[in-house]
């Protein structure tokens, strides 16, 4: 459904002279062309192009946009920084475990079983593993771990 379904013509006609200063048949054939090349000329409301609604085009952002869209600090560490700090930690013990005396690093190589580790500690979820970490922070690790494999993943076949 068009959101000028939704009006009579005259409904439609009045929203439209009084939205855009645009007949109804100039708004049409517009946003008929907005539509098929799914583009902004940066005259509507935020942009300023002349649609009525937002569903009716793709506003480009703005690299600032984009970064706020990625809260790290607020949207992570702000809500769950006892959690975070868990993760850190069992990062910290795993690396003494497997590269002793080397400087923290991920060691890809040594384990990349992300799935199964992650599914054998959350069967003990709730329990602490008998290097003093909890099994909550290793699932949240191998999680993580898994997610930035994935993610890369994607980024290499672009």
């Amino acid at each position: 459904m068009n959101s000028y379904d939704k009006y009579s013509e005259n409904e439609w006609n009045e929203y439209v002279a009084n939205n855009s200063g645009m007949s109804m048949r100039d708004m049409m054939e517009y946003m008929e062309k907005d539509i098929e090349e799914d583009v902004c000329n940066g005259m509507c409301q935020p942009c300023g192009c002349g649609a009525l609604e937002d569903e009716f085009i793709s506003h480009p952002k703005t690299e600032a946009q984009k970064r706020k869209e990625t809260p790290v600090y607020s949207g992570v560490l702000m809500y769950f920084p006892e959690a975070v700090k868990a993760v850190a930690r069992c990062s910290f013990i795993g690396n003494e475990q497997h590269n002793p005396g080397k400087p923290l690093h991920w060691d890809r190589a040594k384990s990349g079983d992300e799935k199964d580790a992650l599914t054998r500690h959350l069967l003990e979820a709730g329990t602490i593993d008998t290097d003093g970490i909890r099994h909550s922070a290793k699932v949240a690790w191998r999680a993580l771990a898994n997610l930035q494999k994935e993610i890369e993943a994607e980024q290499n076949n672009k």
